[in-house]
């Protein structure tokens, strides 16, 4: 029998560099435009620097939609194995070719495909371990597999502070390849998933049916909303520590410790995820949450017009309210939902708020001239967490489909 405890630590791997690379290129973006802007010839203005490294954060984020929403149909329709292979593979391929573009359009094109991966393997891997863990520890199980994401980041944190060239950082690609190669062999399909491919009914009537609308609409919303506030703040948090700085300092060390106190937050956010799941349920464990993300937002980019070090310890706060709501959306929405349409609804649920999320991030620039600085453009993303709050306390009627 295969080693499920292997199929695990395949899984968490590829979920974990999958955090890297998400925002490894985030907090590289103050050295890499300026140096691809230059090569081709154009002029290094701040509008010209912040237009660019909005197409790149924004072409990965649709990336993401895109791969949230179509491997979902694809793992429903192959399996979660194959489709698990595949965009693990996929992701460590772009990101490998990222460190050889040689023009931003490229890069804008690698970190869209980076996007697609990423997007596939949160959803994949997580409706995976859903189906084949055991359910007395599934809820902590998929806590530490949510750890993972923010460990990543820790690891783009440690890049940037030990490769000041961002293109070798780039090579970090090779590792996912080498786990879609180890997963050839290792993993096991899921056998809820093997009992449905007889069912011959078609997945998008069963997915709109009335009794799912209800679910359907409570994921899309909370998740969303996580989504808008999570990754407007993470993409953009770099560049608003350098704004923090006295020009003469270069921020590679701020913007490395920052991203590290993400990742760091986030894992013991996971951690505990599961546990209070345990013993407060979903529900109560996102309204804590959500409040605590919300409240904490405020204090940071309200309070901070100038670098300090007490900036560390409200980024490890926040980050530990993050780590808490992806642990425990983890657990809650692939519940929502029954077998068939697991994975496609929980891509839904997923992927959509990345939508509005990257649109967002594309006009970044507006919203910075608009409402007075990037401090003040983030603190609107805040908002979203409101949100996700009210959605959550009206979610009561939510039902759970368990997962067998």
């Amino acid at each position: 029998m295969k080693n499920k405890y292997f199929q695990f630590v395949l899984c968490m791997g590829s979920y974990m560099f999958g955090g890297t690379v998400a925002t490894l290129m985030s907090v590289y973006l103050p050295v890499a435009v300026p140096e691809l802007i230059g090569a081709a010839g154009e002029p290094a203005t701040e509008a010209r620097l912040s237009e660019v490294s909005a197409y790149i954060g924004a072409a990965f984020l649709y990336g993401w939609v895109v791969g949230g929403l179509l491997f979902g149909v694809v793992s429903d329709r192959i399996g979660r194995m194959k489709a698990l292979i595949f965009v693990t593979g996929l992701y460590g391929v772009a990101t490998l070719l990222t460190a050889f573009a040689s023009t931003w359009q490229l890069v804008v094109m690698s970190r869209f495909v980076t996007g697609m991966g990423v997007g596939g393997v949160l959803l994949v891997s997580t409706v995976y371990l859903s189906e084949v863990w055991p359910e007395r520890t599934r809820p902590i199980a998929l806590g530490i597999l949510a750890v993972a994401f923010p460990l990543g980041i820790v690891g783009s944190g440690g890049l940037n502070v030990f490769f000041a060239e961002w293109r070798q950082a780039f090579w970090l690609g090779s590792i996912p390849i080498l786990i879609a190669l180890a997963m050839i062999g290792s993993l096991v399909e899921s056998a809820a998933w093997e009992s449905t491919r007889t069912d011959k009914r078609a997945l998008s009537p069963n997915l709109l049916d009335s009794g799912h609308r209800p679910n359907l609409i409570t994921g899309i919303v909370v998740f969303g909303s996580v989504l808008i506030g999570l990754w407007g703040i993470f993409s953009w948090l770099p560049t608003w520590i350098q704004s923090l700085l006295d020009a003469h300092q270069t921020g590679q060390q701020e913007r490395g410790f920052i991203m590290m106190l993400l990742g760091l937050g986030g894992i013991a956010g996971g951690m505990l995820s599961g546990f209070l799941v345990k013993v407060m349920g979903n529900r109560n464990t996102l309204l804590v949450t959500f409040s605590g993300c919300l409240l904490v937002c405020l204090l940071l980019f309200l309070t901070n017009r100038q670098f300090n070090t007490l900036i560390y310890l409200e980024t490890a706060l926040l980050s530990l309210f993050f780590g808490l709501s992806q642990g425990t959306l983890s657990s809650f929405i692939p519940r929502l939902f029954p077998t068939l349409i697991r994975a496609t609804a929980t891509g839904l649920c997923f992927n959509v708020g990345r939508f509005f999320t990257a649109t967002a991030v594309f006009f970044v620039g507006a919203l910075v001239s608009t409402l007075g600085g990037l401090g003040n453009a983030l603190l609107f993303f805040s908002l979203a967490f409101f949100v996700a709050l009210v959605a959550t306390y009206l979610s009561r009627d939510a039902t759970s489909y368990g997962i067998s």
